[in-house]
């Protein structure tokens, strides 16, 4: 009698887990000490299932974006005061000079066209520029910045053509500002570039609706090159953008090679095309050309993000053209993207190009800001910016930082989620494990085994070497268990921890939280970009080696030790892992207050930003911790402050000395 059909699916799954499972290799090498990301590497879109799945997915890039650019939690608006002025008719349209401060000291500049004889509320349309070399004033015929302003203004919208920072008459701050190819200050705080200038597209954005004739559910955005840079990001994070045409920018092939397009961990595990897909599902055109790296538009990035669209029924809201041309944003590509915007926010029925008509462009001298006008007196130049920039986000900090249980859930939905797009680390719901080998326990006590293992996130291609040290009756009936994090689980300081551990009765690992240094080849710009620093390696290395003992040691209690100058990484782990029992963190005399000391030992983008240590103590679930090797010139009081806010005063204690192991052990107990 065959077997019931219930039993036989039964019998499946568990042959299919078990070969899915063993059929997961351990890499031979650690692919993140190997392969590097780059701009220029070929990407591809992932497979998005259902709808559900992407708005998951769109979620967690707009954070990502917005923490990158310095973003997130969102600083405070200040009024920004627009000044207006110099106005000249054009026949059908006027020109207008504006600047405004998008931060105290810094000032937006550009020109506002407006078509003559508006009946009611108005489209406007934000149009930011790219790396030609007069910017917003570039006439030329691969583009024309006027021309495309002048255009959309004789159509019946509002247009803002506003300056790239370091161009034109934005030049009191480079466009070089907080160069982030090395590690330094303004990296930490998440000041850059990308930051200041997607800041500055949002605030054009509440520029044109402070003009009581823009209708504010008909905005749109279109830049070339650069400033298609600028409006996916632009769209990406800012819903009230209804309608985009990014212009020569969205590719697979190349991700943009400018400062201001490559903020640190804008990129990690992503790519512009994805970002482009969070445009979904509101219109938007792919513009793109024969001659430069969108010439794969029409066969590659536009059916991936029309895949997007499908899943919200929106497929005819996407389009793409291209025009055999290099790179460019000449009439044609205008044309195209006229005739898209008049389709979906003027209500013209056809989607046909609209023309351009002749005399669009004024003198240079009625569109420049700054053309015999003094500048503002209080403008920043680049170090007094980034002191500011840096100032008012301690200052959003201090006053973000939890006083009771409401507060801190708050400061949990902002800090905590932004330490976790500066570490770019999670914890894993599976790890896979090679075979244990057993070896030299070198340590003191009678009856250990050590066993060392390579533990590996299926797909990642990391490799976490892993060491368990145990008697032998513990192997499957462990309930408490002591992970260290440390540099090399063979030091000294390991084995001594471990010794100790062994002889209070605890089944003991150490993970080597990856080892070594990577060499980044000297052609690779932007590395932090694309990859996660070494630091953030090891915190994911901690969580992975966690997520390993959980899951064989189910319902055993796990405390954790930072040892040496993995004591840092722990305590940032901890805020991202399950509650441990207890936690011990050689804090190595780290001062928490200084910025050099974080370029030294934790050279981690957007650390300071997320509010590092002190958000990842307030962040993580509540426990007994013990900082230890505090020295006598860093006051870790503020910590202690954090757990009398959660009623646990008592479960903090920081010594300024080294403790011993047996005093370890002892408080462990």
């Amino acid at each position: 009698m065959p077997p019931p059909l219930n039993k036989l699916l039964l019998t499946s799954l568990i042959l299919f887990s078990t070969i899915s499972i063993s059929a997961q290799r351990i890499p031979e090498i650690d692919r993140r000490q190997t392969e590097i990301r780059h701009l220029d590497l070929t990407y591809a879109l992932p497979e998005y299932r259902t709808q559900e799945d992407w708005l998951t997915r769109a979620e967690f890039l707009r954070k990502q974006i917005l923490f990158s650019a310095g973003l997130w939690p969102m600083p405070e608006k200040q009024p920004f005061m627009p000044v207006i002025f110099d106005r000249k008719d054009r026949g059908d349209y006027t020109v207008e000079k504006v600047y405004f401060e998008s931060l105290p000291g810094f000032y937006v500049t550009g020109n506002l066209y407006r078509p003559k004889n508006i009946n009611g509320k108005a489209p406007a349309v934000l149009c930011p520029h790219g790396h030609w070399t007069y910017g917003r004033l570039e006439n030329t015929p691969l583009n024309s910045g006027p021309a495309r302003a002048a255009s959309f203004a004789r159509q019946g919208y509002i247009a803002f053509s506003y300056d790239m920072v370091g161009y034109n008459d934005s030049a009191a701050i480079s466009h070089r500002f907080a160069d982030h190819n090395t590690t330094g200050r303004e990296a930490l705080w998440n000041v850059n570039l990308l930051g200041l200038q997607l800041w500055n597209s949002i605030r054009s954005v509440d520029f044109l609706l402070s003009l009581p004739e823009v209708d504010s559910n008909r905005i749109a955005c279109t830049g070339e090159s650069g400033g298609g840079t600028q409006t996916f990001l632009l769209m990406a994070v800012d819903p009230r953008i209804g309608t985009a045409a990014p212009v020569n920018m969205l590719s697979f092939i190349m991700q943009g090679g400018s400062l201001c397009e490559n903020a640190p961990n804008l990129r990690i595990d992503t790519n512009n095309v994805e970002f482009g897909a969070l445009m979904a599902p509101r219109p938007m055109i792919m513009v793109s050309a024969t001659g430069d790296w969108t010439k794969n538009t029409l066969t590659s990035e536009y059916p991936a993000i029309s895949r997007i669209y499908q899943l919200f029924g929106a497929e005819e809201k996407v389009t793409a053209i291209q025009v055999n041309a290099p790179h460019n944003y000449n009439q044609e590509s205008r044309e195209a993207v006229y005739g898209w915007f008049a389709h979906w926010m003027l209500g013209r029925p056809e989607i046909t190009p609209v023309r351009e008509r002749g005399n669009l462009v004024s003198s240079i001298t009625d569109l420049l800001v700054y053309f015999s006008r003094p500048r503002p007196e209080n403008e920043l130049d680049e170090p007094g910016l980034a002191r500011y920039m840096i100032e008012s986000r301690k200052l959003q900090f201090e006053k973000s930082f939890p006083t009771d249980s409401a507060s801190l859930e708050s400061f949990k939905n902002s800090y905590g989620v932004g330490l976790k797009y500066a570490l770019m680390a999670q914890y894993p719901d599976q790890v896979i494990a090679g075979e244990p080998v057993a070896s030299d326990p070198e340590i003191k006590v009678k009856g250990v085994i050590k066993e060392d293992r390579i533990l590996s996130r299926p797909e990642s291609g990391d490799r976490v070497p892993l060491s368990i040290w145990r008697r032998p009756q513990s192997k499957s009936a462990a309930s408490s268990i002591v992970l260290i994090a440390c540099a090399d689980s063979r030091s000294d300081q390991v084995n001594d921890l471990a010794a100790e551990m062994i002889n209070s009765g605890h089944l003991v690992a150490a993970v080597g939280c990856f080892p070594g240094k990577r060499q980044i080849p000297s052609n690779i710009k932007f590395f932090t970009t694309y990859n996660r620093t070494d630091e953030a390696n090891r915190v994911q290395d901690i969580l992975t080696a966690t997520s390993y003992l959980r899951s064989q040691y189910k319902g055993a209690g796990i405390s954790l030790i930072g040892a040496g100058q993995s004591g840092l990484l722990a305590l940032l782990a901890r805020a991202l892992a399950p509650r441990f029992d207890k936690t011990v963190i050689d804090v190595s005399q780290f001062d928490i207050a200084n910025d050099q000391e974080f370029i030294r030992l934790l050279p981690i983008p957007g650390i300071r930003h997320a509010g590092d240590l002190l958000t990842a103590v307030t962040t993580a679930p509540i426990s007994p911790l013990l900082l230890h090797n505090a020295g006598v010139r860093v006051d870790y009081g503020k910590l202690g402050k954090i757990y009398s806010v959660m009623g646990k005063t008592g479960d903090f204690r920081s010594e300024k000395s080294q403790l011993p192991a047996s005093q370890i052990s002892a408080w462990l107990r």
